[in-house]
């Protein structure tokens, strides 16, 4: 376990001082998000600043020091039979647990087990200024309207540094299975509907190329009754195969061509775009591939109530509505009033 709280605080404070941005960096698993920003920007490095600061499995809490590696916290767990209920993407050896929550990233369970943002009980938070606050339920109210905490989960770091993290952690299922049903992109999503309106123990609904596969977890005597109510075949994969979905490892990802990422309602139709699709979270979560221009992908997903936003070749967001801009605006300058902290990152027009 090693605090740098304070090195880390005397870099921002140079920073801020000499007006020079920088660039928040832990494992660096993430950094295809990343907007337009110069890689030349100084760097500060949170993995120094790791450890396990508490652990308290009766009471399903854990707290820890944000370059801590995700490795480490998920050994931790698995030793009390527990686990991070959001299952955030690794993409690559080395990932944070820093970088997981100011990613707000979360795996194909997400639809039942909850974001990033519902597993955040409390921070503490290093921002633009230096100053340090602990905020969230664990350890003091939030101020000035804001839930501090949570707001965090997501901000790739625009807000500031997280230095400590509570986080809430759920007991490991006792049994998992997936089945796997053949059907069209169209009956598929007349199946996820049906599928997740009945009271089945399903922790993933994801098509993809003529394959629909439901994940279940559960008691063992439930997971068996829903393989019987399901039907369909066994996963060989199971495991492997939702693993790679939540990494983007599968063979769908690969290639240099434009990956995008729509989050829809679920109800939401398909696109009118000429793409190959993959379907996740019972198809909130639609990732596509497809040659359109991104204004076309934009105008598509916020025309059915979603937003978009292409992975590859480079990150691009759906526009943020003029309130919602301002607001984002509003809330960096309460937070890094000199703009210091990944600019660039979010919102290259508001932030």
């Amino acid at each position: 376990m090693t605090d740098c709280a304070h090195e880390l605080a005397e870099q921002i404070r140079a920073a801020e001082a000499s007006g020079r941005p920088l660039r928040i960096r832990g494992g660096d698993t993430r950094s295809f998000l990343r907007g337009d920003v110069n890689d030349d920007t100084e760097v500060l490095d949170v993995r120094p600043h790791r450890g396990i600061v508490a652990f308290e499995p009766a009471e399903l809490v854990i707290t820890a020091r944000g370059g801590t590696p995700l490795e480490e916290i998920e050994s931790t767990l698995a030793e009390a039979r527990q686990c991070l209920p959001f299952d955030p993407p690794r993409f690559a050896a080395g990932s944070t647990l820093g970088g997981a929550v100011a990613s707000g990233l979360a795996g194909p369970a997400r639809p039942w087990q909850g974001s990033v943002r519902d597993a955040v009980l409390g921070i503490t938070l290093l921002d633009g200024r230096a100053g340090s606050g602990r905020f969230g339920g664990q350890v003091m109210k939030n101020v000035a309207g804001y839930d501090v905490a949570r707001l965090n989960a997501g901000a790739m770091g625009a807000l500031g540094v997280l230095l400590q993290i509570s986080l809430r952690v759920a007991p490991v299922p006792e049994q998992r299975a997936t089945r796997v049903l053949e059907a069209g992109l169209a009956q598929a999503r007349e199946q996820m509907t049906a599928l997740a309106r009945r009271p089945l123990p399903i922790t993933g609904l994801a098509w993809e190329d003529g394959r629909l596969r439901v994940r279940l977890a559960g008691s063992e005597a439930g997971v068996a009754a829903a393989v019987a109510a399901i039907g369909g075949d066994a996963c060989e994969e199971n495991d492997r195969y939702w693993n790679d979905l939540r990494d983007s490892r599968l063979a769908f990802f690969a290639g240099d061509g434009p990956l995008w990422r729509l989050s829809l309602p679920v109800t939401a139709p398909q696109p009118d775009l000429a793409a190959n699709w993959l379907l996740d979270w019972g198809g909130a979560q639609r990732w596509c591939r497809t040659d359109a221009p991104p204004e076309t992908v934009f105008a598509a997903a916020t025309a059915l109530g979603g937003h978009a936003m292409r992975q590859r070749p480079a990150p691009a967001r759906s526009p943020l509505p003029a309130a919602m801009a301002r607001l984002q605006a509003r809330i960096k300058a309460v937070f890094d009033p000199a703009g210091i902290l990944n600019p660039g990152v979010l919102y290259p027009d508001s932030l």
